[in-house]
């Protein structure tokens, strides 16, 4: 009995490991180093962008919500009324190809198409969130990643 709970236990620490796969291994410095193709539209941390929606606590809010940001698409807030919550994964998965999660979007920026390259943007991002997982967040301010 105790062999199949530890079992189990087991299995469910591999799925949990396997479903964050490069996310994990994320680095913030590079992270920080490619962010700056972000950073022409987006603030995050004490800088701001008068572009697109400042990036800090990002991570667990909702698409397209951001309070006093007014230049959200019509697709974006859409998707936000859908259940579009912003984790890492999502995030990662948003700035690989924007306009394949958001067709009609705002931002111009056409992605990464380097998995390491959207992990290490990740892993900086989530220091700006207080939302990110216990260890990462360090950031403070409000934030929707989008345009």
């Amino acid at each position: 009995m105790v062999h199949r709970y530890l079992t189990l236990a087991i299995l469910s620490a591999s799925a949990a490991v396997w479903s964050h796969g490069a996310l994990a291994d994320g680095d913030a410095a590079k992270g920080q180093k490619i962010f700056q193709r972000c950073a022409v539209c987006h603030g995050i941390g004490d800088a701001t962008k008068p572009v697109g929606p400042n990036l800090n606590n990002v991570i667990g809010r909702t698409a397209g919500t951001l309070e006093g940001y007014e230049r959200y698409s019509a697709d974006m807030k859409a998707a936000g009324a859908g259940g579009l919550v912003w984790t890492e994964e999502k995030i990662a998965e948003y700035i690989e190809a924007p306009r394949k999660m958001i067709p009609r979007g705002t931002m111009a920026f056409p992605g990464l198409r380097a998995e390491q390259d959207r992990a290490d943007v990740v892993a900086y991002i989530a220091q700006f969130s207080e939302a990110a997982p216990a260890g990462e967040a360090d950031g403070e301010g409000d934030g929707d990643s989008q345009d």
